[in-house]
């Protein structure tokens, strides 16, 4: 066992190369001896360090993890929204049941910067039925002319069920939108109807009654607050199934306005954050035409075209400057053009998935599933955009999954506002977490 010992350390040494032979050849001098040995020693560990950076550094953003979260919120969470201050607001599943149907009438809960938590809307006592007058105003008497809908018919003791599907802050973090999706049993033999609508609510819980009536805009979707605080925007469907939209705004002192872009129907519309601008995919109500890439002054009313798109299938985000979009042009492949120059483009094949843009605008992250669905996250960069040359092809970006936590799958993601968070939600109990992005 020991000559063994002494050919595997003699072939460990002869492994250092000509650096050892070298010094080798005071190995006479005692005191030669010892200097030799230890400026081996140095620069081995100086080799050792060297590699060790650059292997650090050669390593992807995407291959970052997060171990630990640094607050979580243990709750079945079906929605949250981070508001500039840090505080989350957050919708929280919850289950009732009557003598015929298991309903769901979710709650509406505010954590502060502190992690101190109230509960804003108590789902078990919030009525939808005392607005319904106003839920079928219009559907109802085009059905009655069509003779399906019993004019008399009383929507004010239907039995109902919700969920909050998504929330939005105010820019002054005073109010908020909670987005809910709701189905209505509207006869004796179970049949339902669906319908997003919005509740319009402060930081309090108080309902905010738009002109002094209603607190819900109904057939509303992606409502917004313009930079006053005051007046809300917001998606009603022109074309069924939740095809194409247009847009409508009310007010909170006198409640409905009416029309924004009278005539025009568009298949996304994504608010510029601090603004009262937004970026807008507008599509012909007959589909007929292109889909064209818009720059919307919501408040003026004002338009201009940004480009006309090859195609497009979703997943339209703009970059916290505003200077940046990306979106789906196909069913693989996203695009991302700059808004400033919209000549310059470059395209990465990524398949489905949901997209969010890093503080820093270099990178996308991607949750590699439709929403709703749970996948990984990955942070994806951005290639170099650039003006194709003229009948050439956008070149196609393939780049490299590397999972973040370790390859666990996420529910829905979001950065915070501050760019400091990343704040998920896994499958499975659906709780909160809040992880550090520095």
């Amino acid at each position: 066992m020991k000559k063994q010992w002494r050919v595997a350390s003699g072939e460990r040494r002869a492994g250092m190369g000509a650096a050892s032979f070298w010094f080798s050849k005071g190995a006479g001098f005692p005191f030669l001896r010892f200097w030799s040995l230890l400026f081996l020693r140095a620069l081995r560990g100086l080799f050792l360090c060297v590699l060790c950076v650059t292997s650090c550094h050669s390593l992807p953003a995407a291959a970052q993890q997060f171990d630990k979260p640094v607050s979580s919120i243990e709750e079945e969470i079906t929605a949250f929204s981070v508001a500039p201050d840090g505080r989350i607001a957050y919708g929280v599943r919850h289950n009732v049941h009557n003598k015929k149907y298991d309903l769901q009438h979710d709650d509406i809960w505010i954590q502060d910067a502190g992690g101190k938590r109230r509960r804003i809307l108590e789902g078990n006592k919030f009525s939808i039925n005392k607005y319904a007058v106003f839920i079928n105003r219009d559907k109802k008497s085009v059905a009655r002319e069509k003779g399906k809908l019993d004019p008399e018919l009383d929507l004010s003791d239907t039995t109902f069920s919700y969920t909050v599907d998504s929330l939005r802050w105010s820019p002054n973090g005073k109010y908020l939108l909670a987005q809910l999706f709701t189905t209505f049993v509207v006869d004796e033999s179970g049949r339902t109807q669906d319908e997003y609508m919005t509740l319009v609510m402060d930081d309090s819980g108080k309902e905010i009654r738009l002109g002094g009536n209603d607190p819900l805009l109904h057939n509303a979707e992606d409502a917004i607050f313009f930079t006053d605080n005051a007046t809300i925007a917001y998606l009603t469907e022109a074309t069924k199934p939740r095809i194409l939209f247009s847009f409508k705004y009310s007010t909170i002192a006198n409640g409905t306005g009416g029309a924004l872009f009278e005539g025009r129907t568009f298949l996304s519309v994504v608010p510029i954050p601090k603004t009262n601008f937004a970026i807008a995919i507008e599509r012909d109500k007959a589909l007929s035409g292109p889909p064209r890439l818009q720059h919307l002054d919501l408040l003026a009313q004002e338009d201009s075209e940004i480009a006309t798109l090859e195609g497009y299938e979703g997943g339209l985000t703009v970059s916290p400057s505003g200077r940046l979009a990306a979106y789906y042009v196909d069913k693989e492949n996203v695009e991302v053009r700059d808004l400033a120059t919209p000549t310059r483009v470059a395209r990465i094949r990524l398949g489905p998935g949901v997209l969010q843009w890093s503080p820093n605008e270099t990178k996308l992250l991607l949750k590699r599933a439709l929403e709703r669905k749970s996948a990984e996250l990955c942070w994806i960069p951005i290639p170099e955009l650039a003006t194709p040359a003229a009948g050439r092809e956008i070149p196609v970006a393939h780049p490299d999954f590397n999972p973040l936590f370790r390859g666990s799958v996420a529910r829905d993601f979001a950065i915070t506002p501050d760019g400091k968070h990343l704040a998920i939600i896994f499958p499975g109990k659906r709780n909160l977490d809040l992880f550090s992005m520095q």
